[in-house]
């Protein structure tokens, strides 16, 4: 990574901030499928909605003929930067040396109150290290947490689990400020006035599991009344995709690893459809005659359809976009960054966090709770 700082803007680059705008800046350097597929989902939202303004951040000689070719000079400023954050870069080396790169660029526009929230496609580990270190965590925070939607049979059509990778440990209290979190990303990202919380452990009886998933059940169950969610107690994998839940809390370790089985899952059902769909003619006949249900399975298992991953506890909203997104993925990221920006979220998050710090206080002092706490 070039140690380069980031080329200002010219001064006659585009104020993508018009009156009414929300302001989204983008990682154009992340990601498998590189800058076109990312200036590509920037045009089919853009296409769609006349409010949205771009940063886009990366080599400018690279990204400058592709944001024309796509209509979008008018509506995205180009901030140059010569380095670029890799898969394989470890985030300790880019929060020593990586000012340079598009990633952090993106990250410090959010910081300096240019952009509304943050888009990237890049390196999970490295974007959540740099996004920590300068947008900071919220007060009460102890570990931030990534939540990510999942296809369910609720009406809506999506499930959220938190956490699903920021950090693979969690206690009592963590885990109460995800359900903190979870509803408050549910009510302005979901549109559910009373989410349902579930916390995901190896059994719903509430002798099983871990002592701090038996101090959460607890936590969590005590905030409710007053949190504005309905908490339905412990909940297993199965009930994941299920309607009987809308938010599943978990620590980072067993989402993430719920996270990568589901998406393995669904690549394997589209695969092994194929495969039989294929295997001769009649089976290709039947294709076609069941080719709209098919593509509706298609769409409601495609994680495309649901990309974004959303870091919670900071000073600053953050969206990762799945590192092989092509344009209909970075779409639907920018898409969900919109409209939790639109909805003023990270202010309505840091109110909820603090109103689970105050929960956790009165639970704290109260003489009934000192065994179980």
């Amino acid at each position: 990574m070039p140690q380069n700082a980031p080329t200002p803007p010219p001064d006659d680059a585009p104020d993508p901030k018009a009156p009414g705008r929300t302001i989204i800046s983008v990682d154009g350097m992340g990601g498998d499928q590189g800058p076109k597929a990312v200036v590509e989902g920037m045009a089919m939202s853009a296409d769609k909605n006349p409010d949205i303004g771009f940063i886009l951040h990366g080599v400018r000689d690279v990204l400058q003929p592709l944001v024309a070719r796509h209509g979008l000079s008018d509506r995205c400023d180009i901030r140059d930067t010569p380095g670029v954050v890799s898969m394989e870069d470890k985030p300790s080396q880019v929060m020593r040396h990586g000012k340079d790169t598009s990633m952090w660029s993106t990250i410090e526009a959010v910081r300096n109150g240019e952009a509304d929230v943050a888009v990237s496609c890049g390196n999970t580990g490295a974007l959540m290290a740099v996004s920590m270190l300068r947008l900071r965590k919220m007060e009460g925070v102890n570990r931030p947490a990534i939540a990510c939607l999942w296809p369910s049979r609720n009406p809506g059509g999506f499930n959220l689990m938190l956490d699903v990778g920021a950090d693979i440990r969690a206690d009592q209290d963590d885990l109460l400020q995800y359900a903190m979190m979870g509803a408050s990303f549910a009510r302005n990202g979901l549109g559910l006035t009373m989410p349902r919380i579930g916390l995901l452990n190896v059994g719903t009886e509430e002798h099983k599991g871990r002592a701090e998933l038996k101090a959460a059940h607890e936590l969590i169950s005590a905030a409710a009344p007053s949190g504005d969610f309905d908490f339905v107690g412990f909940v297993e994998g199965g009930d994941i995709p299920s309607d009987r839940v809308d938010v599943i809390v978990t620590d980072g370790f067993t989402g993430n690893v719920a996270l990568k089985t589901g998406e393995g899952t669904a690549t394997l059902i589209r695969e092994l459809l194929r495969e039989v769909f294929g295997h001769t003619i009649l089976s290709r006949v039947a294709a076609l005659l069941a080719l709209r249900s098919l593509k509706r399975l298609q769409k409601r298992i495609d994680p495309r359809q649901v990309n974004g991953g959303v870091f919670l506890g900071l000073n600053g909203t953050v969206v990762k976009s799945h590192g092989s997104a092509d344009a209909t993925g970075v779409s639907a990221a920018i898409k969900l960054s919109f409209k939790l920006a639109q909805n003023g979220f990270n202010r309505k998050l840091a109110a909820r966090v603090a109103q689970g710090m105050a929960h956790r206080q009165e639970f704290a002092t109260n003489p009934e709770n000192e065994e179980t706490t």
